[in-house]
């Protein structure tokens, strides 16, 4: 009679199997290279597990054999490196402006490290699901190694759909599964300012898990927040958390935007939308950003929130003066996340 057990053990041993070959594989990626005495060291597996592993990832192309070690009287052993090219991600950010919309693309490789670049404009009515989809079609013909794609967004997302965007041909669109469906690629689409304040927390590389926000305020744009609470990003049940445009101000959007980009108006405007985010979500750090906001504003900005928030509740108010960069950081790690999950994605390249 067969066991009833065996199932659940069979299950339970695949799952270590892929626990034990992640932590390897993500082991000799920090390291950059090594023998497999030396992984079994840093991940405290046996060598034999190890040696085994190993194999699997040599064969599917994931490592790849440099020169043995040099020996000091034994046998010696074989140096294992990362195939930091054995796929690759692509990461898109797209922008809405005032007399035309952006894509900046960037093709990476699992080092982090840059292949191809790039950036396309368009008219604001063409930059939509077609577009983009043109755009996929390209990269992954040029970059056949191509694995995954993240997607960075001015908008609200929930479950990979834009339901809220400064760009409406792209609102309601499952753009996620018809890239998914098309190429057989990992693909995560999402907000821009989750996506900044991410990128921020990573390249600090904070000791503790801190809380800290970004608030933007951009020329043609509402204003928007990307939060972080104790290491974690908050989305809200719906992903809509940080849409500080829909804050009940008593004013519509129009107003809103009207008062924001008008210099009389904008810091009283922007303190009570930074007081809110101070008041519910006590983070350590603010930082401030957005072609609207100037590097005088932030210590105005401040006085502005101290009439509702008290000193001792005050966070760290800064300027970010380098969004877009901190936004592709945050985007690029994000996807790479993604993809080591799937690396085992059998090939599905016509």
């Amino acid at each position: 009679m067969r066991s009833i057990t065996k199932g659940p053990i069979t299950n339970n041993t695949m799952r270590v199997k892929k626990m034990n070959e992640e932590l390897v594989r993500q082991t000799l990626r920090t390291m950059r290279q090594g023998t497999k005495s030396m992984v079994a060291q840093a991940t405290g597996l046996s060598v034999a597990t190890c040696r085994s592993i190993l194999i699997d990832l040599l064969n599917a192309g994931e490592l790849v054999e440099l020169d043995m070690e040099q020996s000091s009287g034994g046998r010696p052993a074989q140096i294992y490196k990362y195939n930091e090219n054995y796929a690759y991600i692509v990461c898109l950010i797209v922008k809405a402006g005032i007399s035309h919309h952006s894509i900046t693309y960037g093709v990476v490789n699992l080092a982090g490290e840059t292949v191809e670049k790039g950036e396309l404009n368009t008219e604001t009515d063409q930059m939509n699901e077609g577009f983009i989809i043109q755009l996929m079609d390209s990269l992954i013909n040029n970059h056949p190694q191509i694995r995954a794609v993240g997607i960075g967004v001015p908008g609200a997302v929930h479950r990979g759909i834009i339901n809220v965007s400064d760009i409406p041909n792209l609102v309601n669109v499952p753009l996620a599964d018809s890239i998914r469906e098309r190429h057989g690629v990992e693909v995560i689409v999402e907000n821009d300012m989750n996506l900044t304040v991410y990128g921020l927390y990573q390249k600090q590389e904070y000791e503790d898990e801190e809380s800290i926000i970004v608030a933007t305020f951009i020329e043609g744009s509402l204003p928007g927040a990307g939060i972080m609470i104790d290491g974690h990003i908050h989305r809200g049940n719906t992903q809509f958390a940080g849409e500080i445009a829909f804050l009940p101000l008593g004013l519509s959007h129009d107003e809103q935007f009207m008062l924001l980009h008008n210099r009389d108006t904008f810091h009283t405007l922007a303190a009570r939308s930074v007081s809110s985010l101070i008041a519910v979500m006590n983070p350590e750090t603010l930082a401030l950003t957005g072609t609207l906001v100037q590097p005088e504003d932030v210590e105005i900005i401040r006085n502005e929130c101290l009439k509702y928030i008290p000193e001792m509740h005050m966070p760290q108010m800064r300027l970010l003066n380098d969004p877009d960069e901190n936004y592709m950081f945050g985007l690029i790690s994000m996807t790479l996340e993604s993809l080591s999950y799937s690396l085992q994605l059998v090939e599905k390249r016509r």
